[in-house]
């Protein structure tokens, strides 16, 4: 974003001006917030930040409300756009840890922005727990102070939001965990970065949402046939591991694949022809009759890994559909199995669309020995890095579910609930993103919608969802998506 504001400024705009906007939409959220003619007290920073704040409060007092404010460090230290912002307020200037917060109708924090890089110490960590602790609802400018602003992290301690209001563009730390927890609803301001600018710096980077995929969503026409939507192959693990891989077939003949078919071991036959119905079943005996099945090209995407067993069969089988070429989902078991050989898929997956989904504990597992792919606190770059080890799409699971591809382009999910925290609940994600796989869509965009419908058929059920439930939610996400 420093950037933006810098390219901002070379076209003409002075960081003054982009400074006294950005004060001005804190004033005027502000004014939205606060009673009118109330007491509103603003904790500035030495830096950006608070000269965001030095304006939006000369703003308020203009305005008739009963402006504080305090600084954190001494006027003297302030330098460039911060200081021509402190001249234009013309009332006192306390310390900001000693502002009397709980006397507020609402607190303004400008103490920190994105440039925020160490732990919150001394003055201020005492400036931040006197706010939080005051009670008041609190308006975070830019973001809220303590949270890492590319990780969202929280920087020691941070403040705990009611409202943020941000400049131009969200930034990573307004959806990555836990800096979305702290920020409550986020409004941004237009202050006049052109969106040619922003999406210089950061277009490949996105709030995963409809408008990202809805263009690839397989809509069938009048003349189309099952065989032209596809037909998924999911490999089920043994006689008492089957229901993982039967959730995954459902959410994919949910989704629109045109056919499903179920591939298990001989010993699982029985067990799965009892329970599957519009699902086919076939018999494979492990690698060699994976690779038997998938002699048929019209088997055209693949879901490994739930349930299949943590083994070399499964590593075994992975091979099979790696040489297939098919477009492939991996999960589970699939991944668990190369802990430790992570250097066996380097580059993998350069060959044929493929999306690895790993929650945060599989891919620590996974990618064991590989400091570089764990080390970076960013989900988002943990995700972006794997993606390019491996080639593949990378689905790192959670409140904040992030899709990494490997050409650098990432989403970040908004809509998860926690509805979702149930048994099976990724065995579906799989079927669902494998199934648009099989409709032809490409793997970031498959992933990316099977991440936001999977999300929004747990909310739309709520309370006492099962893994069983969500397949059955998908046609309305799907109806009111294709409206």
């Amino acid at each position: 974003m420093k950037q933006a504001d810098r390219e901002a400024i070379e076209s003409g705009i002075p960081g003054l001006e982009l400074m006294r906007r950005a004060g001005r939409a804190v004033a005027d959220l502000a004014e939205k917030l606060a009673s009118a003619g109330g007491k509103i007290v603003v904790a500035a920073g030495p830096g950006q930040n608070g000269g965001d704040g030095f304006v939006a409060a000369a703003l308020l007092a203009e305005r008739s409300y009963q402006v504080s404010l305090g600084l954190l460090g001494s006027s003297d230290r302030l330098t460039g756009d911060a200081a021509e912002a402190a001249k234009g307020w013309i009332g006192e200037v306390g310390r900001a840890e000693d502002l009397r917060f709980y006397e507020a109708d609402i607190v303004i924090d400008a103490l920190f922005g994105t440039g925020l890089t160490r732990d919150l110490e001394a003055r201020a960590r005492i400036a931040v727990e006197r706010m939080n602790a005051s009670g008041r609802p609190i308006l975070a400018v830019d973001l809220p102070s303590g949270i890492d602003g590319e990780t969202g992290e929280v920087r020691g301690v941070a403040v705990k939001a009611a409202r943020t209001v941000t400049f131009a563009a969200r930034k990573p730390c307004h959806l990555l965990m836990p800096g979305r927890a702290y920020c409550g609803p986020v409004e941004v301001a237009d202050i006049g970065i052109s969106r040619k600018t922003l999406e210089a710096r950061g277009g490949a980077l996105f709030a995963n949402g409809s408008a990202l995929w809805t263009h690839v969503l397989p809509r069938p026409g009048l003349s189309s046939h099952k065989y032209e939507r596809g037909h998924t192959l999911v490999a089920s693990g043994g006689a008492t591991r089957t229901g993982a891989a039967r959730l995954a077939a459902r959410a994919a003949l949910r989704i629109g694949s045109g056919l499903v078919t179920v591939a298990s071991p001989p010993e699982a036959l029985g067990v799965n022809a009892a329970h599957l119905t519009a699902i086919m079943l076939r018999g494979c005996d492990g690698p060699e009759g994976l690779n038997t099945i998938l002699q048929d090209p019209r088997f055209n995407a693949l879901v490994l890994g739930p349930a299949l067993g943590i083994h070399a069969g499964t590593r075994a089988m992975v091979a099979v559909a790696v040489h297939a070429r098919r477009s492939l989902v991996l999960d589970a078991d699939a991944l668990t199995s190369f802990e430790g050989l992570a250097s066996e898929l380097h580059g993998a997956f350069r060959h044929a669309p493929t999306v690895l989904t790993p929650h945060d504990g599989e891919f620590s597992r996974l990618f064991k020995g590989h400091p570089d792919l764990l080390d970076p606190a960013s989900k988002l770059e943990r995700a972006r890095r794997a993606a390019a080890f491996t080639g593949a799409v990378l689905v790192i699971k959670g409140a904040d579910t992030v899709v990494a591809a490997p050409d650098g382009r990432a989403g970040i999910n908004e809509n998860g609930t926690p509805y979702l925290a149930t048994a099976g609940s990724g065995d579906t994600l799989c079927g669902l993103i494998a199934g648009l796989m099989a409709q032809g869509v490409p793997a970031f965009e498959a992933a990316c919608a099977g991440v936001w419908i999977h999300a929004e058929a747990g909310a739309s059920f709520g309370p006492g969802l099962i893994a069983e439930d969500l397949a059955e939610a998908v046609p309305g996400v799907l109806r009111e998506l294709l409206r």
